[in-house]
C-alpha cells in the first residue's frame, strides 16, 4: 500500500504536470501559511524544521525528475532538513540531494547514515556519500540500522566504526554523530549505554508503538534525559495507521512528544504540502487527548503492523549490560 496516494493526489488537484506540480490547484507558499515551526535540536543547537524530507521513498518515486522537484518543493517550502543514507536506492537517494542542496547549503540540515559496522568500511561509505552528495561534510552522520548486541558488539569492537565516527567529527567531515534503528529498543538502550557522546537518535515513534517494543515508553525518555537532539520516524506506520488514523491525528501525536523534529517519506509533492500545513497549524495535544490516540491505536499493535521491529510475541526484548566505550 503506498503511502497516502489517495490523500495526496486530492490535495494536489486531479490532475498533475511536470515534476508532479499541480494543474488547477493553487500553490501553497511558505509565506502564504506562515513559517514550518523550528525545534532546536537537542544539546547540537541547530535549529530544524519540526519535519523534515526524507528520501528513503525516493525508489517508490523511481524517476529522477520527480525526486528532484520534490527536493526542490521541500526547500521552497522552508524546510531545513533532509534525510539520507548511504544504502537508500542503493546511493542514488544521495545523488537526487546533490542535484538541490549544494545551491543551499548553508541553510540546510544534511544527515546521511551507514550501515558499515567496521572503521575502513564506514569512513569508506561517508567519502562516497560526500561526493554524491556534492559537499565536503554533513551536519549529521549516523550509525544507520542498529538491530541487537551482535551489531553493537562490531561497532565498538577494535577497528570498529565508532573508530570512523569520531575520526569523521574530528575532521571535520561530520559536525555530529548519532545513530539510528527500529528493530528493538533494548538495542538502542545497548548503544546509550555502550557510549556517552551520542549527539542525536532517531527512532520509529507513532500511536501504536507505546503497546508493543516502545521506543516512546523505553527510549524517548533517556533520550531526553541526555540532552540529545531527537528525531521519529515510521510516523504513519508504512502508512497502515492511515487505516483507521488521518494523516494529520499521526503527525500531531508524535510532534506532541518530546522530540525535536520527525523525517517524513513523501512520494508526492501533494503529499509534502499536506505535511507543510499540519506542520504549520500543529496544535498541542493535551494528556487526555493523546492518551485516545493511543487508545484508539492499541488493537493495530504488534509485529504484523509494525513488521520492522523483532517478533518477539508477548515478551519484550531485554540485552544485557555491556562495558562503556571510552575510545580506542
Amino acid at each position: 500500500m503506498k503511502r497516502r496516494t489517495l490523500i495526496g493526489g486530492l490535495a494536489a488537484g486531479l490532475a498533475t504536470g511536470l515534476g508532479g506540480r499541480a494543474i488547477g490547484a493553487r500553490p501553497l507558499r511558505s509565506e502564504e501559511a506562515g513559517e514550518i515551526p523550528k525545534r532546536t535540536f537537542g544539546k547540537t543547537g541547530a535549529e530544524l524544521t519540526v519535519i523534515g524530507l526524507a528520501s528513503g521513498r525516493f525508489p517508490v518515486i523511481g524517476n529522477d525528475d520527480e525526486a528532484i522537484a520534490l527536493t526542490r518543493r521541500a526547500v521552497e517550502l522552508g524546510i531545513n532538513y533532509f534525510d539520507t543514507a548511504h544504502s537508500y536506492w542503493d546511493g542514488h537517494s544521495e545523488e537526487i540531494f546533490g542535484e538541490v542542496l549544494p545551491a543551499c547549503r548553508d541553510r540546510v540540515f544534511l544527515t546521511t547514515k551507514s550501515t558499515d559496522r567496521t572503521k575502513q568500511g564506514a569512513a569508506a561509505e561517508l567519502d562516497l556519500s560526500l561526493k554524491r552528495l556534492k559537499t565536503d561534510y554533513v551536519d549529521l552522520w549516523q550509525v544507520h540500522g542498529i538491530q541487537d548486541e551482535a551489531d553493537v558488539e562490531k561497532v565498538f569492537a577494535p577497528g570498529g566504526a565508532i573508530e570512523a565516527f569520531e575520526a569523521a567529527k574530528e575532521a571535520g567531515k561530520c559536525r555530529f554523530i548519532g545513530f539510528t534503528g527500529h528493530a528493538n529498543p533494548a538495542a538502542h538502550l545497548a548503544m546509550l549505554r555502550a557510549f556517552d557522546r551520542w549527539d542525536t537518535i532517531l527512532m520509529p515513534l507513532h500511536a501504536a508503538d507505546p503497546h508493543y517494543l516502545s521506543f516512546e515508553r523505553q527510549v524517548l525518555p533517556l533520550a531526553v534525559e541526555q540532552g540529545l537532539g531527537i528525531q521519529g520516524m515510521k510516523n504513519f506506520a508504512n502508512a497502515k495507521l492511515l487505516q483507521q488514523f488521518s494523516v494529520r491525528d499521526c503527525l500531531s501525536y508524535v510532534l506532541n512528544l518530546p522530540i525535536h523534529c520527525t523525517a517524513v517519506g513523501c512520494t508526492t509533492i501533494g503529499q509534502l504540502e499536506d505535511d507543510v500545513r499540519i506542520a504549520q497549524s500543529l496544535e498541542e495535544l493535551g494528556d487526555e487527548q493523546m492518551a485516545t490516540l493511543r487508545s484508539r491505536a492499541e488493537g493495530l499493535k504488534g509485529p504484523r503492523l509494525e513488521d520492522w521491529k523483532d517478533d518477539v510475541g508477548p515478551k519484550v526484548g531485554h540485552l544485557p549490560p555491556r562495558p562503556r566505550y571510552t575510545g580506542s
